[in-house]
């Protein structure tokens, strides 16, 4: 018996990190958007600096999608990834996925993770929403509204539609925090 005491207090506290909860915005899955795979969120996105984007593919700032892929190629070897969930909460993603899909890596040439068409504000916002809005205090208020999240799961920055992916506001936070 007294073998088994330190043999149990070791094996509880030599556990691996890897069984440490996950952020509360990354706990949960998603669909990729036009496809069947499954994102598992904390084992993908886990520890990285993430700069969550709800997009819309008939918008007057879809064009941004340029510059989020832009600053995901900037930054993707620091630790940052940029997902983008496309939401028809304010009308203009209408059409299939297949058609937003089209728009996201064809015309834009988006290689960053696209999650499938999700509401992202109200009651039916998706789980990753949900969360993002509970800690910022604020749900999008349109299209490509962006919050950045540090490597701890937690809500940093919150921009709107307005402000450039590449914009000074944007990459001087993003490289006060990025795992360099």
């Amino acid at each position: 018996m007294k073998m088994l005491i330190p043999a149990v207090i070791t094996l509880v506290l030599s556990a691996p990190a890897s069984a440490q909860s996950c952020p509360d915005i990354l706990n949960g899955s998603q669909r990729k958007l036009n496809s069947n795979e499954i994102v598992d969120l904390c084992e993908t996105f886990k520890g990285k600096t993430l700069l969550v984007v709800n997009t819309a593919s008939q918008c007057g700032y879809t064009p941004q999608f340029e510059q989020l892929e832009a600053l995901y190629q900037k930054y993707k070897e620091e630790g940052f990834s940029v997902i983008g969930f496309p939401s028809n909460d304010f009308n203009q993603d209408r059409g299939n996925e297949e058609r937003s899909a089209k728009i996201c890596y064809l015309d834009y040439g988006v290689t960053f993770p696209m999650m499938a068409r999700s509401p992202v504000k109200g009651s039916d916002a998706n789980p990753v929403f949900a969360e993002i809005s509970k800690q910022a205090g604020v749900e999008p208020r349109w299209n490509f509204y962006k919050y950045l999240i540090n490597a701890k799961g937690e809500v940093v920055a919150t921009f709107p539609s307005s402000v450039s992916p590449i914009s000074p506001k944007i990459t001087m936070t993003l490289d006060s925090i990025v795992q360099k």
